[in-house]
């Protein structure tokens, strides 16, 4: 993207004033470099996404954003219902609720060396992954049901992890308000198999090390120590999810609600039947992506558990990135209830704020940014300020810079596994085309994400960590 397309109106804010149909601005937060790496697609989905009805403030893209589906990943922009405010699949994405989950465990990097390849092992046999993976878990009519109003309660109530895991969990660990009903019976029949599978892509399994400190106060809050690993999940509502973002975006073309510039922007009022279907069934999505980390962590734990008998995990935090939530907002002086859009970018409620857990109320709300497996991670916190600058809003990761054919055309799996091997990074896949494909050259440097994050205000780095060993498709 070329800057000078961009009015600049600081070193990490970038505008495109309204013009013709755009309702309000179109914001960038990034630095030159990335603002220089974004597709020009970037540009184009963030200002479609400012014209749509009842959008409040700006639309944002953070910095992140790459092409998505209508709505650019990275991006957010939150609907005033009672101005016309609209509802968009394609503005929260396929894998509905799709997240990060991440364990503390009681073990210092240093005395993994002996366990290091065992460990691998079992993580690899114990976690299913790839296209189409399924486990040991089949849920029946009434079970996925039950599981798509409870989420990670239920899950807990069958008897996966405990109830202290639920209040480090988004919403207490079960989105309100879920509607199993408005889930099509192919969706269900898609994840009757799938609960307790990391999938595939760019999802992952890590163990990773603290490796460095930006803020020591909120890493104690936080509960981190120096050179200690921890485990990072990332997955979200599989199949099931990606079937009601494929039969909801159907319905909203098929109606045609308003005059919007992309057909892959289409949306539907609010306050709608279509609306509260499509809620209901994103709500129970998200229940879905909600139980299956908590499956994943209570299988985490068993497979330490084989390896070191005494290793005991405990949560730290596990936060969505593609989401359309119900919060409130100040706009014009005025609290409104809004209906935030967050696609591929996390929430990042500020110190104070009532919805955090207690032990990071003063700290505000851990924000996970997902590296790639030859790359840091980093933990950052909310900050108050980045409530008028996004919705308290933050990215999510280091963003695509190449497609994954690209990307499978430059790099070869097994040469990248036995590379990273050599780094100290042990790898364990059973596909070398996944690898390739998750090449850490095919993204962005998320150490420049991380910071164009903080300089921006939209959340704080506190921790980095560096992978140790890595579970994918």
């Amino acid at each position: 993207m070329n800057p000078q397309s961009l009015s600049r109106r600081s070193e990490f804010e970038w505008w495109i004033e309204p013009a013709g149909q755009m309702r309000v601005p179109a914001v960038i937060y990034a630095d030159t470099s990335l603002i220089e790496g974004m597709d020009d697609k970037v540009r184009e989905q963030v200002t479609n996404v400012a014209t749509l009805p009842g959008i409040q403030r700006a639309a944002y893209a953070m910095p992140d954003a790459h092409w998505g589906y209508g709505f650019p990943i990275g991006g957010v922009a939150a609907f005033d219902p009672r101005e016309g405010g609209v509802i968009s699949a394609g503005g929260v994405g396929f894998d509905i609720s799709c997240g990060v989950r991440t364990l503390h465990t009681p073990f210092n990097f240093a005395g993994l060396e002996r366990y290091k390849a065992d460990l691998a092992e079992v993580l690899f046999r114990t976690i299913p992954a790839g296209v189409g993976s399924t486990g040991d878990i089949r849920l029946e009519a009434q079970e996925m049901d039950a599981m798509l109003r409870g989420g990670a309660r239920w899950a807990v109530s069958r008897g996966y992890g405990t109830t202290q895991d639920l209040d480090f969990i988004e919403e207490g660990g079960s989105a309100a308000e879920a509607k199993p009903e408005c889930v099509s019976p192919e969706a269900k029949n898609r994840q009757s198999r799938e609960m307790g599978t990391l999938g595939s892509g760019n999802h992952y399994l890590e163990v990773q090390r603290v490796a460095e400190f930006f803020d020591s106060a909120a890493a104690a809050s936080f509960g981190l120590q120096q050179d200690e690993l921890v485990v990072s999940i990332h997955c979200g509502s599989r199949g099931l999810g990606h079937q009601i973002g494929t039969d909801y975006l159907k319905g909203m073309v098929a109606r045609g609600y308003g005059q919007i510039p992309d057909r892959e922007l289409a949306c539907t009022a609010i306050h709608s039947e279509l609306g509260q279907q499509y809620l209901g069934a994103m709500r129970a999505a998200t229940n879905c992506a909600l139980a299956n980390r908590q499956i994943l962590t209570h299988l985490v734990r068993e497979a330490f558990a084989q390896v070191l008998p005494d290793a005991k995990l405990t949560l730290l935090y596990d936060v969505s990135h593609n989401t359309c939530k119900i919060e409130r907002h100040t706009i014009d002086g005025s609290t409104r209830e809004l209906f935030v859009h967050r696609k591929g970018a996390t929430r990042s409620f500020g110190p104070g704020h009532p919805a955090l857990p207690a032990a990071y109320r003063h700290t505000g709300q851990p924000v996970l940014i997902g590296g790639t497996m030859g790359t840091e991670s980093y933990i950052l916190a909310g900050t108050a300020e980045s409530e008028r600058r996004s919705f308290s809003s933050a990215c999510h990761g280091a963003g695509r810079a190449m497609s994954r054919t690209q990307a499978a055309k430059h790099w070869r799996g097994e040469t990248l596994i036995e590379d990273l091997r050599a780094r100290g990074i042990l790898i364990r896949t059973r596909s070398f085309r996944g690898v390739a494909e998750e090449a850490p050259g095919a993204y962005k440097d998320v150490r420049a994400v991380a910071e164009a994050a903080e300089h921006a205000q939209l959340a704080r780095r506190v921790a980095r960590l560096v992978p140790v060993i890595c579970v994918k498709d």
